[in-house]
């Protein structure tokens, strides 16, 4: 049987930073979930990109966006728009950035362990 477990979110296992913005990695109950948080002006190519070493996200997404605005574009042209009370599910292979002046703040229920990791040179 396992025992309850409350993480405080003003405490992440992990926190990876990169130009206007930050992604805080949580882990419990043998999980992990990251909270996003990025600045006006943010854009994961620009911004995650070349710590990541790829030109788009290849990462798969499940969140839940808990403040702002962001737009997502795929590989293939697609563009969505997330705001804050929106569910996502972001397949690998996409760009996204900051939508106007509010910072935007997302959760990201799958994914958020290879999120932002740097990769070696």
């Amino acid at each position: 049987m396992s025992k309850p477990e409350i993480v405080p979110m003003t405490t992440p296992a992990e926190i990876r930073t990169f130009s206007h913005g930050r992604f805080e990695l949580y882990r419990i109950a043998g999980r992990e979930i990251g909270r996003a948080i990025y600045a006006p002006g943010w854009r994961w190519s620009e911004h995650v990109g070349l710590l990541a070493g790829t030109p788009l996200c290849e990462v798969d997404h499940v969140g839940l966006v808990v403040s702002g605005a962001a737009a997502v574009r795929m590989a293939d042209g697609t563009e969505l728009v997330l705001r804050a009370g929106d569910l996502f599910a972001i397949p690998p292979g996409h760009d996204s950035w900051v939508i106007g002046d509010e910072e935007y703040v997302s959760l990201h229920l799958l994914g958020a362990s290879a999120y932002a990791q740097e990769q070696p040179r």
